[in-house]
């Protein structure tokens, strides 16, 4: 790997998605990181905003999580969940949501809440959130995993959130009016679907790893045809990320001994 991690690789892919005017509903962690750097590099006139109720922060000061106070900072307004959600849904608005799950199948189908039976689970997750509702809604959706096999799964242990369902027509046939996922960006590339099969396919890998890597840790068969290799971030874009939009680390975590400033 060079000087940068896969996480500031993935904040940065993630925010390149972003076209400028988008609205972007924002959780903790990596999604609130990329939703920062989205607007201070990639799309400066994009709109943040929380399912806590802020909407258009300044987001001087990255905040840890979406009940922390730093989400209502110089908002536009300090609303709630209703409002967030209605803006969430809101049919002339491109909205884009940043999610996250513990598994995902071939579709972009999600799982967030548990894994083996829902009588006897091996392990339980906290749920959809507001998850299924902004895979429900909004007008797309990016996914952020983990690469691992036990992870990309041909049958997810529990559905939690919609992708493109089956595949093909089959969302718009089960009543939803818009939305699906845009692309699943992880620690070793991006995933983007087929425009008519709506299959997952390999759309950029980092350029320190290769798409054979990639198929080995997926659990179903991805197409690599379309692979190229990803931009690595630039100087400007890793400054910018580490000195402006999270420079206490919150969520890029310790400074790990590659990166010299």
């Amino acid at each position: 790997m060079e000087n940068y991690t896969a996480t500031e690789i993935m904040a940065l892919s993630a925010g390149r998605l972003v076209h400028n005017g988008d609205i972007l509903f924002a959780g903790t962690g990596l999604s609130m990181l990329a939703a920062t750097v989205a607007k201070r590099i990639h799309a400066p006139e994009a709109i943040v905003f929380f399912e806590t109720g802020g909407i258009d922060p300044s987001l001087d000061e990255l905040p840890l999580a979406v009940a922390d106070p730093r989400v209502m900072v110089g908002t536009s307004v300090n609303s709630g969940l209703a409002d967030a959600l209605s803006l969430l849904c809101h049919p002339k608005l491109r909205t884009i949501a940043f999610l996250g799950a513990a598994q995902i199948d071939c579709y972009g189908n999600l799982n967030s809440t548990l894994l083996g039976s829902y009588e006897k689970p091996r392990q339980r997750f906290p749920g959809s959130g507001g998850a299924c509702d902004a895979a429900s809604m909004a007008y797309g959706v990016i996914i952020f995993m983990q690469h691992q096999r036990r992870r990309f799964v041909e049958k997810l242990d529990y559905f939690t959130s919609p992708g493109w369902l089956s595949g093909g027509d089959s969302r718009s046939r089960a009543g939803f009016k818009r939305g699906g996922p845009m692309a699943v960006v992880t620690d070793l590339g991006v995933m983007k679907f087929d425009e008519r099969t709506r299959k997952m396919y390999l759309d950029v890998y980092y350029p320190f790893t290769n798409p054979e890597k990639i198929m080995a840790e997926t659990g179903f068969t991805l197409d690599i045809t379309r692979a190229k290799e990803a931009l690595p971030p630039s100087d400007t874009e890793l400054s910018i990320l580490r000195k402006d939009v999270d420079p206490q680390r919150l969520i890029l975590g310790p400074v790990p001994a590659m990166i010299n400033d």
